[in-house]
């Protein structure tokens, strides 16, 4: 049985309060921004928020923590009230929530951290990284939503057969259970969702990789969609195709209205 980590309640955001958050009755529609620096960072918000998109994500392919944190304090300034999340590349909670708690108090708060790799153990047998990240998380005073990456591309495997039970060994800590294809672009496997989705029961679960408008209505079990190669321009890494985005965020509502 898993032990409820410091200080939280699972699951701390039910599916009905999370898509009331985002006033999305479908998929949540999170771009991801491959951040270079804090002008093309911009940029490509003014599209997403231009295209009706509720926040999205940044995170450093190309640079450590260090030189990311002064891009992100220019584009919180530049955008005070847009939801938006971070992933340190490479980091588990246990080393971001720290940052996340200092940018808050310096008044640069982040609405959500997304995690590759939540360190959770589909058998349960060995959860103390993941209870060593919910107490840094307690003591760290930051405020947002954990999307914690579980059976998340290029971490380690985990069996199919388990699929289902890492998804449930993951609600207690953190606040949107998070899986992935293979790999960056790669579509997710569809029995994958459908496991995770039994296995989270009435917490939020995101998809972040390999969802495009071609293929979106496959995974309508998904809650969010955390999206970046499936809605840039082609052949480029970094740059928002408006009219992919809108034709992803038109699937994703019309997902949650015929739902």
């Amino acid at each position: 049985m898993t032990a409820q980590p410091i200080g939280r309640k699972f699951p701390a955001v039910t599916l009905r309060e999370f898509h009331k958050l985002f006033k999305a009755p479908g998929p949540v529609v999170l771009p991801v921004i491959h951040a270079l620096d804090a002008g093309q960072v911009n940029e490509n918000i003014r599209i997403l928020v231009g295209e009706g998109a509720p926040g999205c994500f940044l995170i450093n392919h190309d640079f450590g923590i260090e030189p990311f944190l002064p891009v992100i304090g220019e584009v919180r300034s530049a955008w005070p009230s847009l939801w938006m999340g971070v992933n340190f590349l490479s980091v588990t909670g246990r080393d971001a929530f720290p940052i996340l708690g200092e940018l808050e108090t310096s008044d640069c708060p982040i609405d959500a951290y997304w995690a590759d790799d939540a360190r959770i153990d589909e058998t349960g047998q060995d959860l103390s990284e993941a209870r060593q990240i919910a107490a840094v998380r307690a003591a760290s005073g930051w405020q947002g939503l954990y999307f914690g990456g579980t059976a998340f591309k290029k971490q380690r495997p985990v069996e199919p057969a388990r699929w289902q039970d890492a998804a449930r060994e993951a609600v207690p800590f953190m606040d949107v259970v998070t899986t992935s294809g293979v790999a960056t672009g790669e579509e997710a496997d569809l029995r994958k969702v459908r496991d995770f989705r039994a296995g989270t029961g009435d917490a939020p679960l995101a998809l972040a990789s390999g969802v495009t408008p071609e293929n979106a209505r496959n995974y309508a079990d998904a809650d969010a969609f955390l999206v970046a190669t499936g809605i840039n321009r082609p052949g480029d890494f970094y740059n928002i195709d408006p009219a992919r985005l809108a034709r992803l965020m038109r699937i994703a509502w019309e997902i949650g209205s015929h739902g």
